[in-house]
């Protein structure tokens, strides 16, 4: 019998801060609520990791970056190199942190563990189609992936 091809590694989500965490929960359930469905700390095809990736049913991307801090936020200054992959981005904190940081340009999402609130809504730039294909085909294939972990734990492909 032939070994099978081996198959590039799918990494996990990262291990996050109990407040990025509580921030992610919330953003998730709200988008969810929406018919939207996203993944965390999704990797870009620049190498960047989005904290999370959502797809509508109509295709529409959105990305979110979670800061769970003003020096996680002061610090972290690379959100411009994810406008390029999604069609609306927005930053999501929790409801202490001093939204005027927050760029006008943005979207902005309040959140916490048990949902979030869209503050401001996030202008939309369309993808283009090719890489709307692109990233969506990409989204499948990571999610199935990582439910593939879950539903068969000894699973040692691509490791």
């Amino acid at each position: 019998m032939s070994e099978a091809p081996s198959m590039p590694m799918i990494p996990l989500p990262r291990p996050q801060s109990d407040a990025a965490a509580a921030i992610t929960r919330g953003v998730r359930r709200m988008l969810a609520e929406r018919g939207v469905r996203g993944l965390v700390e999704f990797s870009l095809a620049n190498g960047r990791r989005a904290d999370i990736l959502a797809l509508a049913d109509d295709g529409e991307v959105t990305i979110v970056e979670v800061k769970s801090s003003i020096i996680d936020f002061k610090t972290d200054q690379k959100w411009p190199e994810y406008l390029d992959y999604c069609d609306r981005f927005f930053f999501a904190v929790d409801a202490d942190f001093p939204v005027d940081l927050i760029p006008a340009e943005c979207g902005l999402i309040i959140a916490d563990a048990f949902g979030a609130e869209i503050i401001r809504p996030a202008p939309l730039a369309k993808l283009a189609a090719a890489r709307r294909k692109t990233l969506t085909l990409k989204v499948a294939h990571i999610a199935m992936a990582r439910l593939h972990r879950v539903e068969d734990p000894g699973l040692r492909v691509g490791e």
